[in-house]
């Protein structure tokens, strides 16, 4: 039972990073930069924790230069603070493709996006997942994340969960009350009361 364990924290270590980078990617946060050439330069900052614009029911798309839409953000409704520079998103949806095609889409009840893109953070019902795909290299299983929050740390390509978390890789079930996960080393930290349940018969 112990080395079925094993084996799938380390398929779990495979495919994870994956999934991040795509996240990753987004957490470049294009919106928060480019949205303000659109009003008034010339309104002076104010040292008030008043937001100085806003977005209803919007969608921001990405492309590459084929016109494949490489990333999506949307939301309820989304505001901006110059003061902290942080843009306050209500039911966030992210999409995005890694490099290799494959869909990786994050839900959240609340984002919170620092304007100079290195960190974003997910609040609230976090839902980040990767369907099952196939490739040359074999299937993969989909993949999902769940907790209350998850801070995307996008320079270093870490995530961090400081709160209860479940990791689901096809019919094996992980959870900790915290995790570390560093895309770049494709390592990662379960923390605290580590519980995994672990489908055997697998190769």
């Amino acid at each position: 039972m112990m080395n079925g364990f094993r084996r799938a924290l380390d398929r779990l270590a495979l495919y994870l990073p994956a999934l991040l980078m795509a996240v990753f990617a987004l957490g470049s946060w294009w919106l928060v930069r480019s949205l303000p050439s659109f009003f008034n330069e010339a309104t002076p900052p104010t040292v008030r924790h008043e937001p100085d614009y806003f977005l209803q029911d919007f969608s921001v798309k990405s492309f590459d230069s084929s016109g494949r839409l490489m990333r999506e953000l949307s939301g309820d409704h989304a505001q901006h603070f110059p003061d902290t520079d942080t843009l306050d998103i209500q039911k966030v949806q992210m999409r995005g493709h890694n490099k290799e095609g494959q869909q990786v889409t994050a839900l959240a009840d609340k984002a919170l996006a620092q304007g100079d893109g290195t960190q974003v953070t997910f609040f609230g019902n976090v839902q980040i997942t990767q369907p099952a795909s196939k490739s040359a290299n074999g299937s993969q299983s989909a993949t999902e994340m769940r907790s209350q929050e998850v801070k995307a740390f996008v320079k270093e390509e870490r995530l961090v969960s400081d709160v209860p978390i479940e990791i689901r890789r096809g019919q094996d079930v992980f959870t900790a009350e915290k995790m570390q996960m560093n895309s770049k080393t494709g390592e990662y930290e379960l923390i605290g009361k580590v519980r995994g349940l672990v489908q055997t018969g697998k190769p």
